[in-house]
């Protein structure tokens, strides 16, 4: 229950939603850390890195692919659009020091990203849909592979390889 808990914040469940919806919330609250300041800035700054891309890479592998049908197939294009957006904010702020002037900006561009995606597109548009669709076993199968996936990612610095993904958003299957 450990690794659920320091990966996934205080879930218990392995339904994908809560996973991922318990994720963005701690990804919140690293961008809160530093922009205030707080700890060791340039370790949150990688541990959030890490999460992005880790994030990122088990919704384009496992996550949106299991979900891929005909009334997701448009929001699911743009969520990887999304992605690639993001990646692309992050690839020049973990190149950057926290004390570039152009840090702040960058971060709070990265932010804005994050909370569009995660929250608007997501949370309150393909989550809802998503709960209609899928069953809560499908749910859970699906937040299973997302787990073991993510926790693999997690252990190999997976921010090192977001400056290599952002030439074009990642490929999904067919509906």
């Amino acid at each position: 229950m450990g690794i659920l808990r320091r990966l996934f914040g205080d879930t218990t469940s392995t339904n994908v939603l809560e996973l991922l919806t318990a994720q963005h919330e701690q990804m919140d609250d690293l961008f809160e850390r530093i922009e205030k300041g707080e700890g060791n800035r340039p370790a949150i700054l990688i541990e959030l890195a890490d999460m992005l891309a880790a994030h990122a890479t088990v919704e384009e592998k496992v996550f949106y692919p299991a979900v891929m049908s005909a009334e997701t197939k448009s929001m699911l294009h743009e969520s990887v659009e999304e992605h690639l957006g993001i990646k692309r904010e992050l690839a020049d702020l973990i190149t950057m020091r926290l004390e570039d002037d152009q840090f702040k900006a960058k971060l709070k561009v990265l932010k804005e990203y994050v909370s569009h995606h995660a929250h608007k597109e997501e949370e309150q548009k393909m989550f809802p849909l998503l709960k209609k669709l899928l069953s809560g076993d499908q749910l859970a199968a699906i937040g299973n592979e997302v787990l073991v996936m993510y926790e693999e990612l997690i252990s190999t610095s997976p921010s090192r390889n977001v400056p290599n993904e952002t030439t074009a958003a990642a490929p999904l299957p067919p509906a």
